[in-house]
């Protein structure tokens, strides 16, 4: 997939989304009779998503194929209904079938705020970190740097969370379950492609992935999408073992566009114990987060 997508390519992402949709729900989980005989297709045919979105065939073809533009929301909500979306996936569908009209080019830099630098300075005993266009790492504190890879030493090209788990073989052993963490990965860089299917940088990444992983050039296939809120990762650190660190994301006043994901352990934990140790053996100079210019 060419992420900087032609009107065509775009609603090709629109096809293979639905069609990856209705391929996961059986007729008789969409409350439809059973039919005898061998099905063709996995899961829902189109007549049958038609039927349940109170939709006609045709209309339901020419929306999968992307030729119907001016689709209302009223349908887009019955056809979300009618394939089972959760919020993340009907948001999806909104951005992939209502997409806005402007030519490929490169997305504007983003600036972390110094005020936004000063919080993760503050944050010396948790891991913290900024995550920006494409799951770009825009900025970290120390322990951020410790638990992962010092992204600030990395080219600003590399500074990115779908490389690092992918291409980072280190990446592989820090996570428990690293397959679980790769496939969110995949999903919410899905995610925000919906929305830009226009950045460069974007096609330039999945384009990347796609060649040097199999993994990735697969996941990337379901269409799955994701937006990660707050959640639990499990970690075996080098340093000292194993990490079970509750992380919440939220999106700083001002850019939408950024997260800032704060990682916890439980109190009294070895998790906790364990984060201590790591905090005061890798102490630096209290010199905080370099103020290092950020690029999109």
């Amino acid at each position: 997939m060419n992420a900087s997508s032609s009107g065509a390519e775009g609603n090709a992402e629109l096809r293979e989304f639905l069609r990856s949709r209705r391929a996961r729900i059986t007729p008789e989980e969409a409350g439809l009779p059973s039919q005898p005989g061998s099905r063709r297709v996995p899961g829902l045919r189109r007549e049958e998503v038609a039927q349940l979105a109170g939709v006609s065939m045709d209309y339901y073809v020419r929306l999968e194929r992307g030729r119907n533009g001016n689709v209302s929301e009223a349908v887009l909500d019955a056809v979300a209904r009618a394939l089972r979306l959760n919020d993340t996936e009907r948001g999806h569908l909104f951005a992939l079938a209502k997409p806005v009209r402007t030519k490929p080019r490169p997305m504007p830099p983003q600036r972390v705020r110094p005020g936004l630098r000063r919080v993760l300075e503050t944050l010396s005993d948790t891991p913290a970190l900024v995550i920006g266009h494409r799951l770009d790492v825009l900025a970290t504190n120390r322990l951020a740097r410790v638990l992962y890879t010092d992204f600030d030493a990395l080219p600003h090209r590399e500074r990115n969370m779908a490389r690092y788990l992918f291409l980072d073989e280190a990446a592989r052993e820090l996570y428990v379950d690293w397959e679980g963490a790769a496939r969110g990965t995949v999903a919410s860089l899905r995610l925000y492609a919906g929305r830009h299917p226009h950045d460069l940088r974007l096609a330039e990444l999945v384009g990347e992935l796609s060649l040097r992983d199999t993994d990735f050039r697969r996941w990337w296939a379901d269409h799955n999408v994701l937006r990660r809120t707050h959640g639990t990762k499990s970690y075996h650190h080098p340093l000292v073992g194993g990490l079970v660190l509750d992380y919440e994301a939220f999106a700083p006043s001002g850019d939408p566009e950024q997260l800032l994901g704060i990682y916890t352990a439980e109190p009294g934990s070895p998790s906790e114990h364990a984060l201590r140790l790591l905090a005061s053996w890798t102490s630096e100079p209290a010199t905080g987060v370099a103020a290092r210019p950020d690029r999109g």
